[in-house]
């Protein structure tokens, strides 16, 4: 199973609070089978204020579990 998911692929959310949203896959873990999906799972982050950056508070995306994942060529090929 966790070879079937690679970076870049459309997949659909199945669990949690972003149920069916669908999106491309941006990083694996593979040691935690964790994935990172565009637009799903938004965290809020505040960072610290520095001379380079400025700070704030900032959106990204946390881990999905890949059991939480469906690949979303396969769910179109078995509606029909």
């Amino acid at each position: 199973m966790k070879n079937l998911f690679k970076k870049g692929l459309k997949v659909k959310v199945c669990v949690g609070k972003d149920k069916g949203k669908t999106g491309e896959i941006i990083e694996i873990n593979r040691f935690r089978n964790l994935a990172k999906v565009k637009d799903v799972n938004m965290q809020k982050k505040h960072k610290k204020a520095t001379k380079e950056n400025k700070g704030g508070i900032i959106n990204k995306e946390g881990y999905v579990h890949l059991s939480n994942l469906k690949i979303a060529t396969e769910l179109k090929k078995g509606k029909k």
